[in-house]
């Protein structure tokens, strides 16, 4: 097999404008030639013009200025309409059944924390998506999974003050006009602790739903957090535990949702894997959890272009997070060797 990445690695850098910018050049092939002619674009762009989407903006304007540049930027570099790309970063907020997907592995400790994450996502954009470590103006450095027309945040990040963040699709069926949950993972970036992000998030009007796994350099603890237009539940991991993509804390039970298929058994599937694990007293190996494709209709590890919820696994990060720093690598696929070695929000090497 080759050692060549399928997924590039970027350096950003500039105003948020700038960065926006950059994000968008990269991924404008990807986009003209695959998103702009899918059923996923279509159907997100049956918005426009919506009351809803122009409150939307006009919040992100008044409360996050800078990504709101970062998107103007990233139209800019897509060479596309601002409001269809600020729609698109809205998807998950207006579509349940956006092309977003991910299973993530959580495993406490004592001194050191672990996440272990597949990120899945729209099967046209594999081998267009990248490693991408940002350094924008007056906020810290990250390292970021990037999809093509989409700002960062909403897959998995390390940031250089310390925080590691993955985020899991969750398919909300009842939301307000607030402020798009894409744009909310995206302002996490730029915090220090984890409290600043339960902060920030429980203060926001939220629009639509996600599931966050949070942990800090130098923290004892690892953050669950799932997250909707009418709550925002914030528990410890104490165990070892699995998240697909539906609400699972019991502080969230009558979450009006969408449990698709896929999301049920892999969730299922992982919980089982954790069990037997556990019970037979053996090491738990997160990787081998997200290589797992025992069901091969809906598997964890997800590769078939006919998927059911139109997803596949672009990429796979196994983040250790210690007192110092964080350590973590960047796989094309679980089972194979890494292509990444990363320290908090910087790449040590390409493998």
């Amino acid at each position: 097999m080759s050692n060549k990445p399928s997924f590039a690695y970027l350096k950003i850098s500039g105003s948020p404008f700038e960065a926006g910018q950059a994000l968008g050049r990269f991924g404008a092939q990807a986009v003209h030639e695959h998103l702009l002619h899918s059923k996923a674009w279509a159907g997100v762009m049956g918005w426009r013009g919506s009351e809803r989407v122009a409150r939307m903006a006009a919040l992100v304007q008044a409360r996050f200025p800078r990504v709101w540049s970062e998107l103007q930027g990233l139209a800019s570099g897509l060479q596309l309409p601002l409001g269809d790309v600020f729609l698109w970063n809205c998807r998950g907020d207006l579509w349940a059944m956006s092309p977003d997907g991910c299973t993530t592995v959580q495993i406490p400790g004592s001194g050191v924390q672990r996440i272990s994450h597949n990120e899945d996502g729209d099967p046209g954009f594999t081998g267009r998506c990248a490693m991408a470590e940002f350094a924008v103006d007056d906020s810290p450095g990250f390292a970021s999974f990037v999809y093509p027309g989409s700002i960062p945040g909403h897959t998995f990040a390390v940031t250089q003050q310390g925080l590691a963040i993955t985020v899991n699709n969750l398919r909300e069926l009842s939301v307000d006009a607030g402020m798009p949950r894409m744009v909310l993972t995206r302002a996490l970036l730029e915090l220090a602790t984890q409290d600043e992000v339960v902060r920030l998030l429980q203060a926001q009007p939220r629009a639509g739903g996600f599931h966050l796994s949070v942990a800090q350099r130098g923290c004892a603890h690892l953050l669950s957090i799932e997250f909707s237009s009418a709550a925002c539940s914030v528990r410890t991991v104490e165990a070892p535990a699995l998240h697909a993509n539906h609400a699972i804390h019991p502080a969230m039970q009558g979450f009006p949702q969408l449990i698709t298929e896929s999301s049920r058994r892999r969730q299922l599937r992982g919980d089982a894997l954790l069990a037997q694990a556990i019970e037979g007293g053996s090491a738990i190996q997160p990787l081998n959890i997200l290589a797992d494709a025992q069901d091969p209709a809906f598997p964890i590890y997800r590769k078939d272009p006919a998927d059911s919820d139109d997803e596949n696994t672009q990429a796979t990060a196994d983040i250790v997070v210690r007192d110092t720093h964080v350590d973590w690598l960047v796989y094309e696929r679980p089972q194979d060797p890494p292509r990444f070695r990363m320290t908090d929000g910087h790449a040590q090497s390409p493998l």
